[in-house]
């Protein structure tokens, strides 16, 4: 399936940061960013995902941010107030 025909089934570009512990140094925090088309609110491209840190990663999850938005929507229309006519 492409990106596109998933976009029509409701899937969004999803952002997520994610922060976790340095293996080596776990007083540290370093900062990945993750980016896929995902379903909100379940987010489960991102839950597997996260799943397969904590299984096979060794830095030790601090915390997620989430951002989500919808790239087809349908379009929208603003109608003027007046009209301008030129010679």
């Amino acid at each position: 399936m492409t990106d596109f025909h998933r976009m029509l089934k409701d899937y969004r570009l999803t952002t997520a940061e994610i922060l976790y512990h340095l293996p080596d140094h776990p007083a540290l925090l370093q900062s990945y960013i993750w980016q896929e088309l995902d379903i909100a609110p379940r987010f489960p491209v991102l839950n597997k995902f996260l799943a397969f840190w904590e299984k096979e990663l060794e830095g030790k999850l601090h915390s997620v941010k989430i951002a989500s938005a919808a790239l087809v929507v349908p379009p929208a229309f603003i109608f003027s107030k007046g009209e301008l006519k030129l010679h």
